[in-house]
């Protein structure tokens, strides 16, 4: 039986810098700042930076992961109602 070790997790298989690549796509730095207010996406932002904090802090970790989840949520709602 081949099934992946977590089906129902949507973070499995993402990595923490393609995750916030991917929310710096989106919003940009500015825009990221403001929806999570930490010293690494408002003052001199860059992806090395904001991954070594992130790393070391699990509050913020778990609060840009909430806001990438948020966002594939509604990125999803958004696709479903054009179809």
């Amino acid at each position: 039986m081949n099934t992946p070790a977590q089906p129902r997790n949507p973070l499995h298989g993402i990595t923490l810098e393609r995750l916030l690549t991917e929310l710096v796509d989106y919003y940009g730095w500015e825009a990221l700042s403001e929806r999570i207010p930490l010293r690494c996406f408002s003052v001199d932002p860059s992806i090395s930076s904001s991954l070594k904090f992130l790393r070391k802090t699990p509050w913020a970790r778990e609060k840009t992961e909430s806001l990438y989840l948020y966002t594939l949520r509604r990125q999803q709602r958004q696709s479903q109602g054009r179809s």
